[in-house]
């Protein structure tokens, strides 16, 4: 069993395993680990070989800003808001894993402020821009989700 949980969806009402003390983490790789951790403890010693937890740092959205051409290929000219806006994120951020400065530059937010109807249709639109981009493009620029998808092909 596995998980894929949105880390910035978890709230201090969630009463996550161990929440606090993450909190005193600073770099975003080393809380994820440490609540991944924290997760794992929290379940009894005879399911935990079962179990690995993942947590996305930000949302699902971030692993899709790969490279421009996916969104070229699905989306019209005319859907795009802002285009240049798209370019200049895919561009800054070699790992995808990390755009997300506050809750109003969420990856889903900011697809939402470059493509018109991204937002009425973000579970369609997901699906489809994952497919294209493909699984080996989205592990090559996202580590953390790389090392989660190794841990379950190793599962003997």
């Amino acid at each position: 069993m596995t998980t894929f949980i949105d880390f910035y969806g978890i709230k201090d009402v969630h009463n996550f395993p161990k929440w606090n003390d993450a909190k005193k983490i600073v770099d975003k790789n080393d809380r994820m680990d440490f609540l991944e951790k924290a997760m794992l403890e929290d379940f009894e010693d005879k399911y935990r070989h079962k179990i690995i937890p993942y947590l996305q740092l930000h949302e699902f959205e971030g692993l899709l800003f790969n490279n421009i051409e996916v969104f070229e290929n699905q989306f019209r000219p005319s859907e795009f808001k802002d285009k240049q806006g798209l370019i200049d994120t895919i561009n800054n951020n070699p790992n995808p894993e990390l755009i997300n400065d506050n809750p109003a530059t969420a990856p889903s937010k900011r697809l939402d402020d470059y493509i018109f109807t991204y937002n009425q249709s973000k579970v369609v639109f997901g699906s489809i821009l994952a497919e294209d981009i493909g699984l080996e493009n989205i592990r090559a620029k996202c580590p953390r989700f790389n090392a989660w998808v190794s841990r379950l092909e190793n599962i003997a």
